[in-house]
């Protein structure tokens, strides 16, 4: 009987994608995975660095925990967030509309009419992050929001200088 040559596939090209993409994809998802990771490392090492507010929005479960409603659509936020063992504060500034600082208080457990002249912010925690309200020529009103013992006692000025956009800096403190 005579012999014949050892099959050969006549899709050479096709084995060859196929081992090709076995390794490919999964080198490509590692790699990808990999500089993700990377990034979001750096993303945090920012912020746990950071020494004065962050002009970004908060995350959302950074919103949750500190019961900071931020209203779509605000604008100028700014947050620095401070932890320790006995307590844990964040600060927050943003500019909104009249409609949508009601809203914000009404979310919070408060009414528009019970912000009474004045600043509710005490010195060491604006002096934390640089705020200042000595200036005369501005008009703050404020209220303090004390929930349950679980739950975050939240400090809210507001400066109403400019009535149709006005500027809240909030307080939220946490304490086991």
């Amino acid at each position: 009987a005579p012999q014949r040559p050892p099959h050969r596939p006549r899709h050479r090209w096709l084995a060859f994608v196929t081992v090709f993409l076995l390794i490919a994809i999964p080198a490509g998802y590692l790699g990808l995975s990999a500089y993700q990771s990377r990034d979001s490392g750096e993303d945090k090492a920012r912020v746990a660095s950071a020494r004065a507010l962050i002009y970004e929005w908060p995350s959302k479960v950074q919103r949750r925990i500190y019961d900071i409603p931020i209203p779509d659509g605000s604008a100028y936020v700014g947050y620095y967030e401070t932890n320790s063992w006995d307590r844990s504060t964040m600060y927050v500034e943003f500019r909104c509309s009249p409609r949508q600082l009601s809203a914000f208080l009404e979310e919070l457990g408060a009414e528009y009419g019970d912000l009474e002249p004045g600043v509710t912010i005490d010195r060491a925690n604006a002096d934390t992050v640089g705020w200042n309200f000595d200036d005369p020529s501005r008009e703050y009103a404020g209220t303090v929001v004390r929930q349950s013992r679980e739950e975050p006692e939240v400090s809210v000025t507001v400066d109403l200088t400019r009535e149709e956009r006005p500027r809240l800096f909030v307080v939220s403190t946490t304490e086991p």
